[in-house]
């Protein structure tokens, strides 16, 4: 039986404690806060919540126009009794249900858990320094890292983090702001300023790249920014901030091109950053960065025994990315080979109007000099579209020109979130664009856009 410990219980970790564990191995999973990692108690679970409270919200600011004369006055009273205590208390109910269930599954599957900070003695051995100050050496046949990142915080932020919020610590807000500075125009800042938009908060971000979602489609990035635009949000692209001060309850941020920006709140979202010094790496022969660090890109193997999974290894910040490393990971010390491939992760965004994708992009493909051909089709012309008023935005597949491999997809608009998944399936099977355009897509559905995209 092999013995394998697991240094972080977050998205990347749990689930290669629990796969190792399924393939007979003996797990001890470290974990100095809470099982679930930042991802469920202060990320992705809790984000979503607010998000969906918020377009609810939406739905009773915009119910009007189906009722009769008058009724926008009721439906303005009741956004008025908005209260944030119970949307909060909602989102923490999600997150502590969700988090129970991981500590259950990895009873179930006889994984111990130590509450406890690691840090190696060498490839074999880590040290457990306990919550109750008493520590514990574990030796391990093999050792997967997974202890996640944190905020960054760079100049001028660095100075004042303690007095802004991060996108860990804004879900723990005591009120909502009047108004609000979102620094950074990324996913997280983004899906934050839908947020807080749609709750009444003045918003304005500020990004230093010359358009929001830099590292997205750019036409995808460009049907967000016109929704935003149509919602009052106030964008500063282009632009970064150099400076900043609080002073009686009042943020004052200089901006790079002169302007001056004022807010009762701040939020950080200029992405996050691995730490790893208390981890004593020095002791295995492992240099990082605060990306993180290098490994195998299909096995996830760091050195030897030792594995590193997660945001650690600088591949995809992305929860559903780190778990399927972690059951790679776990799979490969285990005697079962794996492999992982980030190519085929999918990426959601989720804003309104939603923006997802899934394999290249048209500019990625052209970069590695293929041949392209893009198949599009705009939520305009879709029937469900159109009868429920989410027409923004268009559904596109990228393929090979030549030979009509399926590429990639972008989807920008209602639930792009979950049919981007279509295109992921294909992708998987290795389809072309004539085989896809053989599956059938019920009517009127949003998914119907896709077969209509193929016979563009």
């Amino acid at each position: 039986m092999k013995n394998i410990v697991v240094i972080g219980g977050g998205p990347a970790g749990y689930p290669a404690a629990l796969k190792a564990a399924s393939l007979g191995a003996k797990v001890t999973l470290v974990e100095k806060n809470k099982v679930g990692g930042v991802c469920l108690n202060c990320g992705c679970i809790p984000s979503k919540s607010l998000l969906d409270a918020a377009h609810r919200f939406h739905t009773v600011k915009t119910i009007s126009s189906l009722c009769a004369d008058g009724a926008q006055e009721q439906a303005d009273k009741l956004f008025s009794l908005l209260d944030w205590g119970k949307i909060q208390a909602r989102q923490r109910a999600a997150t502590r249900k969700l988090t129970q269930g991981v500590s259950f599954l990895l009873k179930k599957a006889g994984v111990e858990v130590i509450n406890g900070e690691a840090s190696f003695v060498n490839e074999h051995t880590v040290n457990v320094k306990k919550a109750d100050g008493t520590e514990q050496q574990l030796e391990a046949d093999g050792i997967i890292l997974a202890a996640g990142s944190e905020a960054f915080f760079p100049v001028p932020f660095d100075q004042i983090k303690d007095k802004i919020y991060d996108n860990s610590t804004i879900f723990d807000m005591p009120h909502l702001p009047k108004e609000l500075v979102i620094v950074g125009g990324g996913v997280i800042g983004c899906e934050m300023a839908d947020f807080m938009n749609e709750l009444g908060v003045k918003v304005t971000i500020v990004e230093m790249q010359p358009r929001l979602l830099p590292l997205e489609d750019e036409g995808a990035a460009r049907v967000l920014t016109q929704a935003f635009g149509k919602r009052g949000i106030k964008l500063c692209t282009g632009t970064s901030a150099t400076g900043i001060t609080y002073e009686n309850g009042v943020y004052t941020l200089t901006l790079s091109n002169g302007q001056t920006l004022t807010a009762d709140a701040v939020l950080a979202a200029i992405g996050r950053s691995v730490n790893l010094s208390a981890l004593k790496m020095e002791n295995i022969g492992v240099t990082w960065t605060r990306k993180g660090v290098q490994v195998n890109p299909q096995t996830l193997q760091l050195k030897g025994n030792v594995y590193a999974v997660g945001d650690v290894n600088g591949l995809f910040q992305l929860a559903h990315a780190a778990s399927r490393q972690g059951e790679v990971a776990a799979s490969n010390l285990c005697g079962v080979p794996a492999v992982y491939h980030n190519e085929s992760v999918p990426r959601a965004i989720y804003t309104s109007p939603e923006i997802a994708s899934v394999g290249l992009t048209r500019a990625q493909a052209e970069a590695k000099g293929l041949p392209v051909k893009t198949h599009k089709a705009f939520l305009l012309a879709n029937g469900r579209a159109v009868a429920q008023d989410q027409t923004e935005g268009y559904y596109e597949l990228i393929s090979n020109a030549q030979t009509g491999e399926l590429l990639g997809g972008v989807f920008a608009g209602a639930h792009a979130a979950e049919l981007i998944h279509a295109v992921s399936v294909a992708l998987a099977a290795k389809m072309t664009v004539d085989q896809l355009k053989e599956v059938i897509f019920a009517h009127p559905t949003f998914a119907e856009s896709i077969g209509e995209a193929l016979n563009r």
